[in-house]
């Protein structure tokens, strides 16, 4: 998957909702996917990271994206529902959603973390993925083929001291992907969702929680790319309901 050489014109004339596009994995693949002709909307909460990304994808004579900024954890059902709504009378059509928006706060024993930040994790990480794409299914169920990516995380496939509530949340991703795999298999045949764990990798996340580490060791951001490309696109269309390690794929 990581050597996939996806075609020019795979994503062509489709829209894609990037959460978490400013900074980091978000940003890498909202990039990608406009290079491979989708329509690019981006999300996130900070406004100048998401037009610093904007201004990059018009720059390179790329489809013109739009920006949708919201507080995932202060975003209630009416929230979600209106951003679906935005997309829906802007660019009247929906083809896939990548979920990479993330909370996270400090690695620190569970005994040190607050039921705040715990909330706050459960919201960002776990909750708003579901209430968005669920808000989303009118659009999606409309696409030929319709792909939904999860963004889980190593600690949360496979538990580690001191990742607490962020692996806890991320760890929740995974039999979400299945019951709404299960749950479409016979009704919406055309829509698929899967969970991608990108594993280390030199990303501001991974800079915060290993300050010492060498980070140059680590793959980049851009090498992971052929594989959300992959899953984005209709070569994958009979992947459905998997979570998928990269340092395995």
């Amino acid at each position: 998957m990581k050597n996939y050489h996806a075609p020019q014109n795979l994503l062509q004339d489709r829209v894609i909702l990037v959460t978490g596009a400013g900074q980091g994995m978000g940003r890498e693949a909202a990039l990608a996917y406009a290079a491979h002709g989708a329509t690019v909307i981006l999300h996130g909460r900070d406004v100048a990271k998401l037009e610093a990304v904007y201004d990059e994808i018009e720059a390179a004579g790329h489809s013109k994206p739009a920006i949708i900024p919201l507080d995932f954890n202060a975003a209630d059902d009416q929230a979600f529902e209106g951003l679906a709504g935005s997309i829906g009378l802007q660019l009247k059509r929906l083809d896939g959603i990548l979920h990479n928006a993330a909370a996270f706060y400090s690695l620190s024993p569970i005994e040190l973390q607050t039921t705040e930040q715990w909330l706050t994790m459960m919201r960002v990480n776990l909750i708003a993925p579901v209430a968005l794409t669920r808000a989303c299914l009118p659009l999606l169920k409309l696409a030929p083929h319709a792909s939904v990516i999860v963004t889980g995380e190593s600690h949360g496939h496979t538990p580690a001291a001191f990742w607490g509530g962020y692996a806890v949340s991320k760890a929740a991703v995974e039999p979400m992907v299945k019951i709404w795999t299960q749950e479409w298999e016979n009704l919406h045949p055309q829509l698929r969702i899967n969970a991608l764990i990108p594993g280390p990798i030199d990303s501001p996340k991974r800079r915060k929680t290993h300050p010492g580490e060498h980070h140059e060791s680590r793959p980049t951001l851009a090498s992971l790319i052929p594989a959300y490309l992959y899953l984005m696109g209709d070569d994958s269309a009979a992947v459905k309901g998997q979570v998928i390690e990269l340092t395995d794929a």
